[in-house]
C-alpha cells in the first residue's frame, strides 16, 4: 500500500469516527503514521482529503450508477432504474451522513467544502441533476407523464433517501442490505405511480 493510500485509509477511519469537522490533519497523520507536513505532499488541504475519501474509500454504486444514466433512457423498466438510483442513493447517503453533516457546523469549513467543489464543478447537487436530466429524456420519449416535473421527482427520490440516512443514523439502526432493497423499492414504485402516463 502507497503513501497516499495509507493517509486515505486514515483519514476515512478518523472522518468516519469523529466527523469532517472534528477531524484534524494532525489527528489524520498520526493514524497514517506520518507527518502533517506529509499530507501536504499528496493533498491541498482537508476538503480535498474529504473529496478523496468519498471518491475512493466510501463503497458505493452510486456513482456507476449516475455515470451510465444519461445513456439509459428508453431502455429497460423506468421504475426499476429509478429503484437502482434509489439503492445506490440509499447506501452512500448513510455511509457519508456522518462525515457530511460535520461540515455545517463550522462556517468557514463549509465555505471552504463549498468553494471546493464548485471548483471541481461537483458536489450534492450534481446527483440531483443527473436524475432529473434522465427523467426529463424519459418524459421526451413519453414514458413519463408530460405534466410532471423532472426536479421535482429527482428531488423527492433522493431527498426520501437523504431522510432514510438520516432517520437511521439517527436512531442508530443499520442498512442491511434486505432492508435497502426494500426501501429503495417502495420509493421508486410510489414515485413511478405518479409520474407514468395514464393508459
Amino acid at each position: 500500500m502507497n503513501t497516499r493510500d495509507r493517509m486515505l485509509d486514515a483519514a476515512a477511519h478518523v472522518m468516519r469516527t469523529r466527523g469532517m469537522a472534528r477531524a484534524t490533519t494532525k489527528e489524520i497523520a498520526k493514524a497514517a503514521g506520518y507527518s502533517e507536513a506529509a499530507l501536504y505532499k499528496h493533498f491541498r488541504d482537508k476538503t480535498d482529503m474529504f473529496l478523496a475519501v468519498l471518491s475512493e474509500r466510501v463503497p458505493s454504486t452510486l456513482g456507476t450508477v449516475l455515470a451510465t444514466l444519461g445513456q439509459r433512457a428508453g431502455e429497460g423498466s423506468v421504475q426499476d432504474t429509478l429503484q437502482e438510483v434509489a439503492r445506490a442513493a440509499l447506501s452512500f447517503y448513510h455511509e457519508t451522513f456522518v462525515m457530511a453533516a460535520s461540515v455545517f457546523s463550522e462556517p468557514q469549513l463549509l465555505a471552504a467544502h463549498r468553494a471546493a467543489v464548485h471548483e471541481r464543478d461537483s458536489g450534492p447537487r450534481h446527483v440531483n441533476d443527473v436524475v432529473a436530466n434522465y427523467l426529463a429524456a424519459e418524459q421526451d420519449l413519453g414514458r413519463l407523464r408530460a405534466d410532471a416535473d423532472p426536479r421535482a421527482g429527482a428531488a423527492l427520490l433522493l431527498g426520501a433517501c437523504f431522510q432514510h440516512a438520516f432517520l437511521s443514523r439517527f436512531d442508530d439502526t443499520p442498512l442491511d442490505d434486505e432492508a435497502a432493497q426494500r426501501v429503495a423499492a417502495d420509493l421508486a414504485r410510489t414515485l413511478f405511480s405518479g409520474l407514468v402516463p395514464a393508459q
